[in-house]
């Protein structure tokens, strides 16, 4: 299993330690996010919530390693970034930023939005960039031009 460092600064590719751990030193949280994650890919459950059910978890564990801890095999053929962004609650912004990120070549595998408050929404995205036409740098600086972007950040990536 590959188990990423996960911070809220924004993080440089020479910044990140990734460790290649053996599954039976693993936590019981983090197998059993895996084993959730499998479940929803396999349809095995229809939503985090029967998933996390099924395997004995919390959903708030769940939400902690879901985007930290992967199968090695993930890793090694996709290439996954996650983005944190701060976004002022216009109408529209989130589709205007998904069609920024489309259009890079990346693959949104997951979005997550918060409710906005006081005029702010986050949001998270996980990105497959194997099929990017851009360079990361590029499309980090579009996003951070995007008007209705407070902040971007890089939570992590793989391989």
């Amino acid at each position: 299993m590959v188990v990423g460092k996960r911070s809220v600064r924004t993080l440089n590719k020479a910044d990140q330690k990734f460790f290649l751990v053996r599954e039976d030193v693993l936590p019981e949280a983090m197998k059993k996010t895996l084993d959730a994650k499998e479940m929803i890919e396999r349809g095995k459950a229809e939503s985090v919530w029967e998933a996390v059910q099924k395997v004995d978890l919390s959903r708030s564990a769940f939400y902690k390693y879901r985007d930290t801890v992967f199968p090695f095999h993930t890793i090694v053929k996709e290439k996954l970034i996650t983005l944190f962004f701060y976004l002022e609650d216009r109408s529209g912004t989130l589709s205007e930023l998904l069609r920024l990120v489309a259009s890079s070549g990346c693959n949104i595998m997951t979005i997550h939005q918060t409710i906005p408050l006081q005029g702010r929404a986050n949001v998270t995205l996980s990105l497959n960039t194997s099929g990017m036409t851009v360079d990361i740098e590029d499309l980090l600086t579009s996003l951070r031009n995007m008007e209705f972007v407070e902040r971007v950040e890089i939570l992590g990536n793989g391989a």
